[in-house]
Formats: structure tokens, C-alpha cells, sequence
């Protein structure tokens, strides 16, 4: 791929900038907190991990757009590229797009303007975007649109593009995860022995991408050498360790190098026992005897679990690792499960520097669409 990363933006729980969030993550800040956008009496569970823009027991429509607004315009600040996407495409991969604002005009009678569920509406009259394309690819859809934005490069097509993700808590969602649930899970403990499942997130996520040209200035971020792809269609919802590996070695080959090259890796993590298990066999698999070496994070543990915006948020916390040194603990995880006992996680909160160049992103999603992302930073 001959793309680069040349601005970044990020909202989640933690923080309302990349560096805010960053920051909070690798102190170990956690953005559990008791619900706000609905009722919790309703639920076993009463915490979640969203943003904190609301008064308790209060909701507003359109958040989603908010959030992915306020990511793309930090994306762009630091690109250096000004407001006006007019001639750039912008492509936004989420879950459940706007339906929270469905669900507030179905049950509460909030008025929603049915164009406004768009989010190329927003972003129309924000940036002056007229080319905006949405992925609705479940929990891996920012991965898929990165992707997507480095072919656009790769194709002469564009030689800059907006590449985002978002997603928003939606009432619906997170009881049918409620429901689901055994035991109501207290905090997400990614790969511990003892986690309950997973708890959702607000946020969102966005990049610029740029042609990598040799000499180019500002330097680049990060350079995106490869994604890999594919949808195993194993099961509508359970995972399938051989199409996540496939994803994970399609990825090293595109971008030409070899398990031994990662230095880091984001897991996607989302503390349920199966989505934890089949990740930690897929990558044994991928990366075979090197599978201890990398340094292994599971932001998700602090975030929650921030669906479509996930993969690129993991993409957006690589990149300050590679550039810092730095790598955000897993807080919560104090006793490895079995089939991740081999792997390398990073340790608590205060961590000295370390020298990285390659890092890896994980992301999956329900029927088995698998993105995994590699980026490079070179000296």
C-alpha cells in the first residue's frame, strides 16, 4: 500500500482528543461509569463506558454524527488539510449508524429528521463533503473503510481520504447483550480467566489518509502497509479461529513481512470467553513460536467495546505507541486464561519507553468479517 497517516482524531469515554485519550489509556484510566442515556433500572447491568455529554437520565438524537464530527475535524486539523473535503472522499465505517436516534424517536417521541440519519448530511454542511460512503460492517467496519481509503490511493483514485468510525450506546443493543450475559459483567477484563463479557462503548475514530511519497512533508505518522480481509461466514454471531488467522497471515504477506516483525499488537479483546478464545488460538496459529514475543494490549478494558469505531481507535492508539514507546496496560487482567497464557501483555501503567516499528490491529465482527491492519513506522 502506498499510503500514510497523516492526521488523526479520537472521542471515547477516556478522552476528547488523541492525546487525552491516549494518555488516560496508558495511566490506566477506565471510562466505566454509571449509566446515563437510559434508564438503568431496566438492566442488570447499570454501568457502560460512554461519553460523558449528557445529564443522568437524558438522551439526545444524533450523537453518533456528533462524535464522528468532532474526530474528523481534530483528523483534519492535524493534516493540515483546512475544513473543506469537497474534493475528498470520506468514508465512515460504524455498526448501528445513527439508531439510537431511531430509538428515541420510536419510544420518546423525540423529533428526528429522517435525512439527519445520514451522516453525510453533517458532514455536508460541516466540511463541504460531498462524497461520503458509510460501512455498516459491524464491530470490524473502520478497519474495512481503511482498507477501502488506501485502495482509493492505491487506485489514483484520491491521494487524500477521511477514513472514520463511530458508534454510539443504543438501548436495544445493550439489552440484548444484558440478556445475554450470564452474570451481569461488573467491568470488560479481556482474556482473564474470570471475565463475564462485554460491556459497550461510546466513540469514534478518524484518520487522513495521504499518497506516501518519499521526501513528503509534514512527515507521516505512521505508514498503513497493509490490510487484510476476509468474511468466513462460519456463524452469524460465534467467531472461527481459522478465518481470523487467515486474516491475520492474508495481512503479514501483504505487507511483506513476517510474525517475527510485529513489535505490537492491539487485540480486540472484547472480554467474552468465546471472542477471547477464538482471538488467542488465531493469532497462536498465525504467529506459531513467535506468538510470546510482541508486545499485547487490550484497550477495550477501558473503552468498553466501541463497535464500527474499534479497529480504527485501536489504529489511531498503535500509532502514538509506535511513535512514544509507550503501550497502554490491560487493567483488569490479573489472571491470564488458559489459551493466552503465551502472551506478552503489556505491564502496569508506568512503562518505560520501548523501541517498536510494527504494530498490528485486530478487529472482528458478528459473521465473521476479520480486519487486520499493519502499520510501520520508520526511522
Amino acid at each position: 500500500m502506498s499510503a500514510r497517516i497523516a492526521g488523526m482524531g479520537a472521542v471515547c469515554s477516556v478522552g476528547g482528543t488523541v492525546a487525552e485519550t491516549f494518555d488516560a489509556l496508558c495511566a490506566g484510566r477506565s471510562g466505566l461509569r454509571p449509566l446515563v442515556g437510559f434508564d438503568p433500572s431496566r438492566y442488570r447491568a447499570r454501568s457502560a463506558y460512554e461519553v460523558a455529554d449528557r445529564a443522568p437520565g437524558t438522551d439526545l438524537p444524533y450523537r453518533a454524527t456528533h462524535l464522528l464530527e468532532t474526530a474528523i475535524a481534530e483528523a483534519v486539523r492535524q493534516a493540515g488539510i483546512g475544513d473543506d473535503l469537497a474534493a475528498v472522499p470520506v468514508l465512515v465505517g460504524t455498526g448501528l449508524r445513527e439508531l439510537r436516534s431511531v430509538e428515541l424517536w420510536w419510544r420518546d417521541g423525540l423529533g428526528v429528521d429522517a435525512t439527519r440519519l445520514h451522516f453525510g448530511t453533517a458532514l455536508r454542511e460541516r466540511f463541504g463533503a460531498t462524497d461520503v460512503h458509510t460501512v455498516a460492517n459491524a464491530c470490524s467496519a473502520s478497519l474495512h473503510t481503511l482498507a477501502l481509503g488506501a485502495d482509493l490511493i492505491d487506485a489514483d483514485e484520491a491521494d487524500t481520504v477521511v477514513v472514520a468510525g463511530v458508534d454510539v450506546l443504543t438501548e436495544s443493543m445493550f439489552g440484548l447483550l444484558d440478556r445475554f450475559n450470564q452474570e451481569p459483567p461488573d467491568r470488560v477484563r479481556p482474556f482473564d480467566r474470570n471475565r463475564r463479557g462485554v460491556l459497550m462503548g461510546d466513540g469514534a475514530a478518524a484518520v487522513v489518509l495521504r499518497r506516501d511519497r518519499d521526501g513528503d512533508e509534514p512527515a507521516p505518522l505512521v505508514r498503513l502497509r497493509a490490510v487484510g480481509l476476509n468474511c468466513d461466514a462460519t456463524h452469524v454471531t460465534a467467531p472461527d479461529p481459522r478465518g481470523i488467522a487467515a486474516a491475520i497471515t492474508q495481512a503479514h504477506r501483504a505487507a511483506g513481512l513476517k510474525a517475527a516483525d510485529v513489535d505490537l499488537v492491539l487485540l480486540h479483546g472484547t472480554g467474552t470467553v468465546l471472542n477471547d478464545d477464538a482471538e488467542s488460538a488465531a493469532m497462536t496459529a498465525a504467529f506459531g513460536e513467535h506468538v510470546g514475543s510482541p508486545v499485547m494490549t487490550a484497550i477495550k478494558s477501558m473503552t468498553g467495546h466501541t463497535s464500527g469505531a474499534s479497529g480504527l481507535l485501536g489504529v489511531v492508539v498503535a500509532t502514538e505507541s509506535l511513535r512514544s514507546g509507550l503501550v497502554p496496560p490491560t487493567p483488569g487482567l490479573d489472571d491470564p486464561a488458559e489459551p493466552a497464557l503465551s502472551f506478552r501483555f503489556a505491564g502496569g501503567a508506568a512503562q518505560r519507553p520501548v523501541a517498536m516499528s510494527v504494530a498490528q490491529v485486530n478487529a472482528f465482527g458478528f459473521g465473521g468479517v476479520n480486519a487486520v491492519a499493519i502499520l510501520e513506522r520508520r526511522p
